[in-house]
């Protein structure tokens, strides 16, 4: 298959995903989610069909997918357990983002052709105890020594930190700037010296996906490891914004496909339990609910859409990937209540899958971006088109 794809191979590739998906990882949901971990011989089999290089250039090994056909294939994955999809996902997405982006030349041929091979695995480094939606507070610091930066911190609730090779890790480098002026973005290797991971946390949801605390003790960095190199310092947190509105974006699309997969489970179950003599899904109640879910599902995509294509033409979508993600997240959790309304008793089961997709769901309110912090961001753009 042809490394950059036209409409018929990446048809090709979404039907092998499908199946992948169908007969290789639904039927393992519940293995998943009681042992916490994605068998070996899948992530060698996601390494084969080439899913760890979908947003990586082809000239680095990668696919080199648009935008919408990452977001394809991202809905596709988000209708099973998202421990499956985040095995990979952070090498498409914010691991890789900004080495792609921003990265020097000598950047781009030490760590992409591993990453898209799935050979190194990649996490982002840019939430810490005392600074989740106020970024811009982060105190990990990067005080420079000669050629080097020295970095200590924390970082907390690093997706993918107990699997990753390597770090982008957002360090203030110059305390005398506040907010997010001074902010560097360091790669970060894992067997770096000072270097530390936490322990997994323990999660409502989305289990099979692990969490944790990364620690930097005196960790020492070269100046050739800021992204794009010396003359990126102090450019971190603009590099950040960047790689999180495509991740915004692509956050919005999971909760698409997570929706996805909630309509079908309800829409099934409504068809097949029957009380009062009939199928629940001829009462107008429950279609009432199917309904509202179907609707919020149809805006999520076009909106997804609309920001994707805004993103791909370059243009400021600062506002539409906040806005998409705040929508998509929302719908997914009114969907996912909606489901286990639906199902009644059998929804609150774990019999069921709706009972674990309800868990997995909540989260996606939170991460990249929680909701209230997208409001406001709305709201303040909305209303400087005003004040003018």
């Amino acid at each position: 298959m042809p490394a950059v794809l036209d409409d018929d191979s990446f048809r090709q590739l979404m039907d092998s995903i499908n199946r992948f998906i169908q007969q290789r990882l639904k039927p393992l949901e519940a293995q998943v989610e009681e042992t916490e971990e994605v068998p070996a011989d899948l992530i060698r089999t996601m390494q084969e069909m080439g899913l760890f290089g979908l947003g990586i250039p082809e000239a680095y090994g990668g696919f080199e997918l648009t935008l919408r056909q990452e977001i394809e294939v991202q809905m596709a994955f988000s209708q099973v357990s998202p421990a499956f999809r985040l095995v990979f996902w952070p090498n498409v997405g914010i691991g890789s983002k900004g080495i792609v982006m921003a990265g020097t030349e000598a950047q781009k041929q030490a760590y992409l052709p591993g990453l898209a091979s799935g050979e190194l695995r990649a996490a982002f480094c840019l939430t810490e105890p005392d600074a989740g939606s106020d970024a811009a507070s982060l105190k990990t610091s990067a005080v420079r020594d000669g050629d080097d930066f020295v970095l200590n911190g924390t970082k907390r609730y690093i997706t993918n930190a107990s699997r990753a090779h390597v770090f982008t890790v957002m360090a203030r480098s110059d305390a005398s700037k506040p907010g997010a002026d001074g902010v560097t973005a360091f790669i970060v290797d894992r067997d770096t010296p000072g270097l530390h991971i936490g322990t997994p946390e323990r999660k409502m949801g989305q289990r099979g996906s692990p969490i944790c605390d990364v620690i930097l003790e005196n960790v020492r960095v070269p100046a050739s490891r800021i992204v794009g190199g010396p003359a990126n310092e102090g450019k971190g947190f603009r590099i950040a914004m960047k790689v999180l509105d495509a991740g915004r974006i692509s956050v919005a699309a999971s909760a698409l496909g997570m929706a996805k997969r909630l309509i079908d489970e309800a829409a099934t179950y409504a068809l097949q339990r029957k009380q009062f003599g009939q199928a629940i899904a001829q009462f107008q109640l429950i279609q009432a609910m199917l309904a509202d879910s179907e609707t919020d599902y149809l805006a999520g995509h076009a909106l997804v859409l609309r920001a994707a294509d805004a993103l791909e033409q370059g243009e400021d979508t600062r506002n539409l990937a906040a806005a998409a993600k705040y929508f998509c997240s929302e719908a997914l959790g009114r969907t996912a209540d909606r489901a286990v309304q639906i199902l009644g008793g059998a929804g609150y089961v774990a019999d069921y899958p709706v009972e674990r997709l309800y868990r997995d769901a909540r989260a996606v309110r939170i991460y990249e971006g929680t909701s209230q912090v997208l409001q406001l961001m709305i709201a303040r753009t909305l209303l400087k088109r005003y004040e003018a």
